[in-house]
């Protein structure tokens, strides 16, 4: 064998490896860029799912708000006596004339597009824009639209419809109109819908909104309003037609096809689309589509959100992987290469200053991980205190909210108990006056000393009044437990009485102190008794019962009590969460509770409910126990 053929079969296997080398490093890079592509992908689509979760809930909650604010508007309407007598007739032109004054200063007021009321034939006989002589609806004929229709029978209307004059959409509220027992008319308020259509451009991609019917009433592009969601039958096009609610318009297909399930999470592509439409929406890669229901109307909220940003992302990750990998592996040829050479220098000098250089290397990246480190924990330790703060501020300014909203619900019995003070004063202060016209002074001033008494009483009224709506601090004091339930209790003596509720007070005249805010327990007890109150509206016996003891802890428990029908399990569980409520919609958000237990724990205490055995609930309220008044230091 020739020394050429020698080397070149030794060569052979060696390029053969070199070979095998390439094509695994180049497997390793383009695996690595799909494996980054598909975590691109993935982490991008759920990025973007969770950011447009978040603006479908702010803007169906804003478009629910909107709409929604003057659902109990046209039950009002019957309480004007004018109302009334316009349908009893016989009709004149004073009485319609006081029935449209009505109206309009009532649309003023609320800012509806208009308040109307039609005759059981369906014909507007009063409106509030019935001066308007090119959009007045009156002895305009509403007989055929599906919201006078359910009024008529007696029930709640709901519905979007296009109006007939002015011709612009609306939602309309419909209401009965009685006379005793007997459904005498139709109500009608109409909510205008273009602040909906203006906030779709906050939110910076397309949108609509589908009404039941699944029609596009509402949309970012006009081209997508008033076309079909689902495929529909020539029959099902004219009923739609004939109910007037999209006026005269000609119900289309959705652009982006009918055969499409709009589910949280759908993703549309060109095939199936009509073409051109993904470019219109800036969709040319692809739509993901995300939908909220908004109940009380039966509408769907749609966002349609382009893709292209998340596979421009996931290119780049591909990319950046591919890169790391390449890296990696020149990386581990250079490191490979650099111990061959260094085999070939004396081991002992070279095994020294390795160890010297890698020491080194250790020792300084060790102090900079350290620094780094250190700097980090300040200024998560900064974070932290400001956002403390912060949410502390937040707390006291939600804790505060809610005694407004509870202060809210009190005006009622508070005007009562002043009405008759008020009235009695402005009596007396006239006879004064006539007293002291005739110089009968004896008399005016027996009545001023009648006065000075009415203010005082009114007085009286106010201060738990004024002591509750304070903003009070939430630092601990020693608090008189009976002197807040009394508070409490005068505060809430108007909706007790009206709902027909006994009190049995067991702590009446004790003297049993807890160490927290007066201020903010009075608050908690107001939100547990009116709570009780609420749960024992429908219970045939209502008795309250509300107790003072001792723990085994010498913890002060507040026991309050109802008859009603006590918690459900699954009422329970989720009873101290976050907007968690069993009252209707509009009743309340789920906080009171949340706060309340809040407040407790504030102080060292805790808020627990559970069910009686004779039935009912008990709210337990434990807090620390305050100096009692025989054991507290006096000047």
């Amino acid at each position: 064998m020739t020394p050429r053929s020698m080397l070149t079969a030794m060569l052979a296997p060696r390029r053969w490896r070199l070979a095998l080398g390439v094509a695994l490093a180049v497997a390793l890079v383009v695996g690595a860029g799909a494996a980054g592509r598909l975590l691109g992908l993935d982490r991008g689509m759920a990025t973007l799912r969770a950011d447009t979760s978040h603006k479908l809930d702010l803007f169906a909650a804003t478009a629910a708000g909107l709409v929604n604010r003057l659902e109990n508007v046209p039950a009002t309407v019957q309480l004007n006596q004018d109302v009334i007598a316009l349908f009893r007739g016989p009709v004149s032109p004073r009485r319609v004339a006081a029935v449209n004054d009505y109206l309009l200063r009532l649309n003023a007021h609320l800012g509806s597009v208009a308040v109307f009321i039609a005759d059981p034939r369906g014909e507007v006989v009063a409106s509030s824009n019935q001066s308007l002589r090119d959009d007045s609806l009156q002895g305009q004929d509403l007989s055929y639209r599906p919201y006078y229709q359910e009024a008529l029978s007696g029930r709640v209307g709901r519905h979007f419809a296009i109006g007939a004059s002015p011709e612009e959409p609306g939602y309309f509220f419909s209401y009965p109109i009685r006379d005793g027992e007997r459904v005498v008319g139709v109500a009608v308020a109409k909510v205008g819908l273009a602040p909906i259509n203006e906030a779709f451009a906050l939110l910076g991609m397309p949108a609509l909104i589908a009404d039941r019917n699944q029609v596009v009433i509402l949309s970012s592009l006009e081209s997508w309003r008033y076309t079909s969601m689902k495929p529909r039958t020539l029959d099902e096009r004219v009923d739609l037609e004939l109910t007037g609610m999209y006026g005269e318009r000609r119900i289309e297909d959705f652009p982006l096809g009918t055969n499409l399930t709009f589910d949280d999470g759908t993703l549309i592509r060109d095939k199936g689309v009509a073409r051109g439409q993904l470019s219109i929406v800036r969709g040319d890669s692809g739509l993901l589509v995300q939908g909220r229901t908004l109940d009380a109307m039966g509408w769907r909220l749609l966002i349609f959100s382009d893709l292209a940003p998340v596979r421009s992302q996931a290119l780049a990750m591909a990319a950046l992987s591919a890169l790391l990998a390449a890296f990696t592996l020149v990386l581990l040829l250079y490191l490979k290469q650099r111990r061959r050479i260094a085999r070939q220098k004396l081991e002992a000098k070279l095994a020294l200053e390795r160890a010297n250089a890698e020491l080194e290397s250790m020792v300084e990246k060790r102090t900079r991980a350290l620094s780094d480190t250190n700097l980090e924990l300040r200024r998560e330790m900064a974070v932290r205190v400001k956002a403390e703060a912060t949410l502390r501020a937040a707390q006291d300014e939600l804790v505060q909210a809610a005694k407004l909203a509870v202060l809210g619900q009190l005006a009622t019995g508070i005007t009562h108990e002043l009405a008759q003070p008020l009235g009695a004063i402005r009596t007396l202060a006239g006879n004064a006056r006539e007293f002291m016209r005739r110089a009968d002074l004896d008399g005016a001033q027996s009545n001023l000393v009648i006065v000075d008494g009415l203010v005082d009483r009114m007085g009286e009224i106010i201060h738990p009044l004024k002591a509750f709506a304070r903003k009070s601090p939430v630092l601990p004091e020693a608090s008189d437990v009976s002197a807040a339930l009394g508070s409490a209790l005068f505060l809430l003596d108007q909706r007790i009485r009206a709902e027909g509720v006994s009190v049995v007070n067991h702590c009446a005249g004790d003297s049993v102190t807890a160490w927290c805010n007066r201020n903010r327990l009075e608050q908690v007890l107001i939100n547990l008794i009116g709570n009780a109150i609420d749960a024992m509206r429908e219970a045939p016996t209502k008795q309250l019962r509300i107790s003072v003891r001792r723990g085994s802890d010498e913890r002060v428990c507040i026991d309050v009590a109802d008859s009603g029908e006590g918690l459900a399990p699954e009422v329970l569980d989720g009873l101290f969460t976050p907007f968690f409520t069993t009252k209707a919609a509009g009743s309340g958000l789920g906080l009171g509770l949340v706060i309340s237990r809040g407040i407790a724990q504030d102080y060292g205490g805790d808020l627990t409910a559970e069910n009686r055995p004779e039935g009912g609930a008990r709210f337990t309220l434990w807090l620390p126990s305050g100096p009692q008044p025989s054991q507290r230091s006096h000047p």
